[in-house]
């Protein structure tokens, strides 16, 4: 009887690397559900200052160590500082979406990211489109539009995860101007760093603005140990995503981002009570849909 071959161990090793990236889009989801699990408790705005007030020190600290006091002089500092404030506003917005709405229904939104980046590079930077970049971006859109609901059970706070993606598709385009600059890690906690002069503010805005949803009290043990593992899970699920992309190819790893949906879509359903609706499953496969013919397109394109 035939037997079967014995796997390659390249063949082993890809897999292992995939899952590694898997898991790493799947640890960002358990992050954007302790932050909804603050909801009522601390307000997004305070949650996103002080994660990233404690992934800066963190960093800061590592880096120091590792680098000397070399890191802290920041290179092309206006352009670190408009990262900074795209990275905020990205924060804020799906901060507060994954607060107000639920879970499935704001990661959904906020996958629209790279199509958006694709329309701004066409649009705004004049870079040539090929006709499958605008069919993604025309699935992705209409997807939006059928998880926004607008007209029918249109809810407000759905717009946060959007201007999140926006604020993050920005991002992308300043992180490519400042590619090569510094090591990838030290990249990060400039970005970290210099989210904190706008994060801060808002917070601290938040507190004196008299709305008492944005009231922000003594931080309990349970609100620190929340938003501390929030920090470290999310440093966690973009190291194993950077493995992933170092070891395969981006245009393979990406589409694994879309494992978060389902993830999301399972933690609301579980925990929070809130099952991923119709129109957010359709939804969701259009923006899907949009995502993997772009990821296609610049595949071929490298």
């Amino acid at each position: 009887m035939p037997t079967q071959p014995p796997a390659h161990p390249a063949d082993n090793s890809a897999a292992l690397t995939l899952f590694v990236a898997m898991s790493g889009f799947m640890v960002l989801s358990v992050g954007d559900s302790l932050v909804k699990s603050l909801a009522g408790e601390w307000p997004a705005s305070a949650v996103a200052a002080l994660r990233y007030l404690v992934a800066a020190i963190g960093l800061g600290a590592f880096l120091g160590i590792r680098h000397g006091p070399s890191i802290f002089r920041i290179p092309r500092p206006g352009l670190q500082m408009a990262r900074g404030a795209a990275i905020a506003a990205a924060t804020l917005g799906s901060f507060f979406g994954v607060q107000l709405i639920p879970l499935a229904d704001a990661v959904s939104i906020a996958f629209i990211s790279p199509v958006i980046t694709a329309l701004i590079s066409t649009l705004i930077l004049k870079e040539p489109a090929h006709w499958t970049v605008w069919v993604s971006i025309a699935l992705a859109f209409c997807g939006v539009l059928i998880v926004l609901r607008p007209g029918l059970s249109f809810d407000a706070a759905r717009l946060f995860p959007l201007a999140a993606a926006f604020s993050l598709a920005i991002l992308v385009i300043l992180n490519r101007k400042a590619a090569g600059l510094a090591p990838p890690l030290v990249m990060q906690f400039y970005v970290t760093l210099t989210a904190l002069p706008f994060l801060i503010p808002a917070a601290v805005i938040g507190h004196f603005s008299g709305l008492p949803a944005l009231h922000v009290p003594v931080p309990t043990p349970h609100v620190l140990l929340i938003v501390a593992l929030v920090a470290v899970i999310a440093t966690t699920g973009h190291m194993l995503v950077f493995i992933g992309t170092t070891r395969l190819s981006a245009s393979v790893v990406a589409p694994l981002t879309y494992v978060q949906l389902l993830t999301a879509g399972a933690i609301g359903w579980i925990f929070f009570d809130n099952p991923p609706t119709l129109s957010t499953w359709i939804g969701a496969a259009f923006i899907v849909g949009g995502g993997l013919v772009l990821f296609q397109h610049q595949r071929k394109r490298a």
